[in-house]
């Protein structure tokens, strides 16, 4: 028995948001404020109540519109999924048939009439009537554990009788196990009172306590075991962690040890029909190599064999468990402008291979799509150098609105785009790629295009039944194009594929050829470039510099230029060394650049900014 599906209505920054889950781990992540707290809190109006409260609502936690007023009832409404026959025994008012075979248990809460407090009365109910109240024996049978995030983990591990290792000492302990921890305490405690140092003690305190009260009013004093039974022992148990007390232990660990712990008594536990573990932002304490084995771990729980099945749910903004959860248990809140939207990655049909290809390249630094607002992806470490400062020559900051910069590190974007778009993260997209021009072919198999301020139209060039191995084999043996200003060129078939993906929210934007090529076609560019150049090769910089100077027109000055340094007999400049450094010269605003009008526009659309080409 899961959690399958959770509706929410009304609440926070939620309008309506419905959010489907997988038996196992669950990773929620999305940027701050984005609504993932309020997840939590709705997760918890059903599930808290063993350990802590239920949570408290009051009209402050309805939703309030843009420029409206907040009005209405809050509203959760809860589907379990994967039941068995003892637990729909358990569950029969609440059953319902699934949109599968089978049935599943319907459980919904409102928070309504605010009291004058303005705390809001909540109602529980099952089933497809509202008139059928949740019982008691089923609340019993719904068992969740919530750790909430900062939390010192120490003071739960702490002895106590309500400790979370007390609960598990009770819970692993049979009739024949307590009764033999009995017999040993007390033999122990017989054992130690007959040693001098506890005789001693206990004569001293005896002598003073009667002579104080007198016979008669004296009571019967004995030092001893506190612990003297299982029942003592249970609630002054605690942990030692290699040898030192657990709060002199280290926050992050902690952290795990608690949840070992809890897991433990969850896992171990007959009595209830669901069992959920709530974690908010478990990274606040651990470094990435232990996140990296907490989220491994919490991704096997369910195959340990023996034990009852967990189902978690983590919230996080750390893109070290985007990258390495798997993304079928990932749940992205996104916030679009107008409203808090639901993706589920796992909802995604990607091409032969390019899920797999996506799981090996989102790493930490990929993994961050997944908490921006807004996006430009990049082919590689060239571009990723030079956009930021591209982009403060339009008098745009990247960081301040919100854009995550992104290398696919060739031209891996098909593994990332389906991520987007109106069937995915409703965010903008802007993909800046080469348009890799190919010379046209006598047959009518693509048509050339005008290149100016992009984005403009582009067809599809892919020949009928062709892989896209045997495109790319191809479009290597054509002879390269170096096209000038206001040219019609025919891209390149993974580019014009690109091109064909468009929606609202995704647009591709390429230029002539290639992102070097393209600078170049500016003469106060080609000043910039060959002072960038003579910083990291001198003697190749004024070799070039004379080249450059003999020939006539930007597109041949241009051609020049780029293949005097990616196109060299040997030693070609490195892009990644020349977009560093070029990145560097034009950081000086006295030195004259343009941004040619492409890349002008792939800005802007990641910012949603005016379209005005910046001369």
């Amino acid at each position: 028995m899961y959690l399958a599906k959770l509706v929410i209505k009304n609440f926070r920054k939620l309008k309506h948001a419905e959010l489907s889950f997988q038996a196992g781990l669950n990773v929620l992540v999305g940027g701050n404020n984005v609504g993932k707290t309020a997840v939590v809190d709705a997760l918890r109006a059903l599930l808290a109540g063993h350990d802590e409260p239920y949570p408290r609502l009051g009209e402050d936690d309805v939703h309030r519109p843009n420029g409206g007023s907040p009005s209405g009832d809050i509203l959760f409404e809860y589907v379990f999924s994967g039941l068995s026959l003892d637990d729909e025994a358990d569950f029969l008012a609440a059953l319902v048939p699934g949109a599968a075979s089978g049935l599943d248990a319907h459980i919904k809460i409102r928070y309504s009439d605010a009291d004058n407090a303005g705390r809001l009365r909540a109602k529980r109910w099952c089933g497809e009537n509202e008139d059928v109240g949740l019982t008691a024996d089923m609340m019993e049978n719904l068992r969740g554990v919530y750790l909430p995030p900062l939390r010192d983990a120490s003071q739960g591990l702490k002895p106590g009788r309500t400790s979370q290792l007390a609960r598990l000492l009770q819970l692993l302990a049979d009739d024949a196990g307590i009764d033999g921890i009995n017999k040993a305490l007390q033999e122990l405690d017989g054992k130690l009172k007959a040693h001098l140092p506890i005789v001693s003690t206990h004569d001293a305190i005896n002598f003073q306590h009667k002579t104080m009260l007198g016979p008669q009013l004296a009571q019967l004093l004995e030092v001893g075991l506190s612990a003297s039974n299982f029942k003592s022992l249970k609630s002054r148990l605690s942990l030692l962690v290699d040898s030192f007390e657990i709060e002199q232990n280290g926050l992050g660990f902690n952290n795990l040890v608690y949840m070992a712990v809890v897991l433990s008594e969850l896992t171990k536990n007959p009595d209830s029909c669901y069992r959920g573990l709530i974690v908010e932002e478990p990274e606040a304490h651990l470094h990435p190599q232990l996140q990296a084995v907490l989220l491994q771990y919490l991704q096997s729980i369910q195959v340990i064999e023996g034990e009852k099945p967990v189902q978690l749910f983590v919230t996080s903004h750390s893109p070290n468990f985007a990258s390495i959860a798997d993304l079928d248990s990932l749940v992205c809140l996104v916030d679009t402008g107008a409203a808090v939207e639901t993706f589920l990655p796992r909802s995604v049909v990607f091409k032969k291979g390019k899920r797999e290809k996506l799981e090996r390249y989102l790493d930490v630094t990929r993994a961050e799509l997944f908490f921006a607002r807004r996006v430009i992806f990049v082919e590689g470490a060239a571009e990723l150098m030079m956009i930021n400062a591209l982009a403060q020559r339009v008098d745009c900051n990247l960081r301040q609105h919100g854009v995550s910069l992104i290398s696919v590190e060739g031209l891996n974007f098909d593994s990332f785009l389906p991520l987007f778009g109106d069937a995915g993260l409703k965010i903008p997209v802007a993909v800046l790629t080469d348009a890799d021009p190919v010379p046209p072919k006598a047959e009518p198999q693509a048509e050339a295009v005008a290149v100016g301020c992009m984005p403009l139209p582009a067809p599809a060039v892919e020949s009928a039944g062709a892989s896209e191995e045997e495109e790319e084999e191809e479009e290597e043996d054509t002879e390269p194009v170096y096209p000038a200003p206001g040219d019609a060129i025919t891209v390149s078939a993974n580019t014009a594929k690109m091109k064909g993906c468009e929606d609202a929210y995704v647009k591709i934007f390429y230029g002539l050829k290639t992102f070097e090529y393209d600078l170049a076609l500016e003469a106060t560019n080609r000043t910039a470039m060959l002072k960038a150049l003579a910083e990291l090769h001198p003697r190749i910089a004024k070799s070039l510099t004379l080249t450059v100077d003999m020939e006539v027109g930007d597109a041949a000055k241009a051609k020049a230029l780029f293949r005097g340094m990616f196109e060299r007999p040997k030693n070609n400049v490195k892009k990644g060394s020349f977009a560093q450094s070029l990145a560097q010269v034009i950081s000086d605003d006295k030195v004259a650049f343009t941004v040619p009008t492409y890349i002008q526009a792939a800005i802007k659309h990641a910012c949603q900014l005016a379209a005005t080409p910046k001369p």
